[in-house]
């Protein structure tokens, strides 16, 4: 049996030339506001700073310009800043936040029409009522790679394993809306590896390092791999990808898979609010 490899690095060079490309016609049209992102970051956190880093780079890429504000203080008063700048098409608080109850009440601050990670409670509204929305990037990506590869999801069995808010719940909602059945396993689900054997598109998202085994899996799923765990061999997923790989018809790999294609989201989502204002 040969296993597609599904290679999200592949998937971002794809959407960066695109990316690109429509900056560019942004730029020419001379309407509108450019692209501009604003990280929002606490500085207190490893994970956010590498995050926002991440996120600048991507950006220069594709030429949309960013704003960094990092800062250990309050941040009510410069979020209520750029929801007012005409010249800021998106907002991202880079998480995690040192302070999650604090991460969590200013993610609330932000702007829905800007608010380009879906993390705002309106958006999470909206995407589960089927309703266009921005949607949180990592859940984006998901459906960024089944789509590039051409892989069906209308009729089939999609059991996500994780039910986050910003990756499990999402995802749900993405493939409802794209005609998969949808199943949701979580810690309290019983008898997991029953549901994962059941799958033919297995996302992972439960941030448990080698979760997936191979006797959890069929011969026909497509494995989506979202985690991303720093242990002493390096960065691995939730699914032990050199066991199972063999045994499936896909799957993406840790790193290299959902990793890059999730920042090209945030700035697909920034480059559509841009355009949004074109007259």
């Amino acid at each position: 049996m040969t296993t597609r490899r599904l290679d999200g690095r592949e998937v971002a060079s794809h959407l960066r030339r695109d990316l690109e490309h429509r900056v560019q016609q942004l730029a020419a049209s001379g309407e509108g506001s450019p692209p501009r992102l604003a990280i929002v970051q606490d500085g207190m956190s490893q994970g956010a700073g590498l995050y926002a880093a991440s996120l600048e780079r991507a950006a220069r890429s594709v030429g949309v310009s960013t704003h960094l504000i990092v800062g250990a203080g309050p941040h009510d008063g410069a979020i209520a800043e750029l929801n007012r700048d005409p010249g800021i098409t998106g907002i991202v608080l880079a998480q995690p936040f040192a302070d999650v109850g604090e991460g969590r009440r200013l993610v609330e601050l932000i702007d829905p029409a800007k608010d380009v990670d879906g993390a705002t409670p309106t958006n999470a509204g909206r995407l589960a009522r089927g309703e266009p929305a921005f949607v949180p990037a990592t859940a984006l990506a998901v459906i960024a790679i089944l789509e590039a590869f051409d892989i069906k999801v209308a009729g089939r069995r999609a059991v996500i394993v994780g039910r986050s808010a910003v990756v499990g719940r999402p995802v749900a909602s993405l493939l409802l809306a794209r005609d998969a059945t949808v199943v949701i396993c979580h810690r309290q689900t019983l008898h997991l590896a029953r549901e994962t054997r059941r799958a033919e598109l297995l996302v992972a998202a439960a941030g448990v390092p080698g979760l997936i085994r191979p006797e959890m899996v069929n011969a026909s799923a497509v494995v989506i791999d979202c985690g991303i765990n720093a242990t002493d061999a390096g960065i691995v997923g939730d699914v032990e990808f050199a066991a199972i790989a063999p045994f499936v018809s896909a799957i993406t790999p840790v790193p290299g898979g959902i990793g890059p294609v999730t920042p090209m989201m945030v700035l697909r989502q920034t480059v559509e609010s841009a355009e949004r204002q074109v007259p």
